[in-house]
């Protein structure tokens, strides 16, 4: 069975090309965005780990730490940031995890159990190595999505994710469809009205089961 939603993440240790540590470590009491890719020097991830790159301060604002992965090794992935900042014009200070024997891979259920990848493998090989993890400063997964080889990432996407989780977690509030920071959110129905208004204030009751309120500050 594969990670789920509200699972501890497993507390391996890596290696990576910033040196090697547990990932509670890593985590420590931050948010964490953990990006994996299927090989090095692929055109797609170059550009995907570019994009990671250059929200280094959106990252920062939201208190949160990002980590990749790839199948190949510390030399390699080391050679391929020089490819990465060229390509984006921005520094790639995040560690990417060298992932050779895909523990990561398996434990966080990115690959069959029995997955192989030959000598000589290609990023075919490692196809569904290929996701998005957000870890909650508990240690906790609060979200995953994982894309084939030939779409690339939406990074306004993972900011508006990582937004929603930050402003849900431990409040009795949910997000609507499309919702960015600073809209209007639903309000939990575990609260009946009047502990609605209690809480939040003025709140709108679009259906019986559909109340919503400023985001809280």
């Amino acid at each position: 069975m594969g990670l789920r939603i509200n699972d501890t993440i497993p507390n391996l240790t890596v290696e990576t090309d910033q040196g090697s540590f547990s990932l509670h470590d890593f985590v420590g009491d931050s948010w964490t965005i953990l990006f994996s890719h299927p090989k090095d020097f692929t055109p797609v991830c170059t550009t995907e780990f570019g994009a990671v790159s250059t929200l280094a301060a959106e990252w920062e604002k939201r208190g949160t730490k990002v980590i990749g992965l790839s199948v190949d090794g510390v030399e390699e992935h080391k050679q391929w940031k020089a490819d990465i900042e060229n390509f984006c014009g921005a520094p790639a200070g995040f560690p990417i995890i060298a992932d050779a024997n895909l523990e990561v891979s398996k434990a966080f259920d990115m690959l069959p159990a029995d997955a192989y990848l030959p000598d000589g493998r290609t990023a075919a090989d490692s196809a569904s190595v290929r996701s998005v993890f957000i870890i909650s400063p508990d240690k906790k997964l609060q979200l995953s999505m994982t894309y084939p080889m030939s779409v690339g990432r939406n990074f306004a996407e993972v900011l508006r994710a990582l937004d929603a989780l930050q402003a849900t977690y431990g409040n009795p509030i949910a997000t609507p469809a499309n919702w960015e920071h600073g809209q209007d959110v639903i309000v939990a129905l575990s609260l009946d009205d009047d502990a609605a208004k209690a809480k939040f204030g003025e709140i709108e009751i679009r259906l019986p089961y559909l109340r919503t309120t400023k985001m809280p500050q």
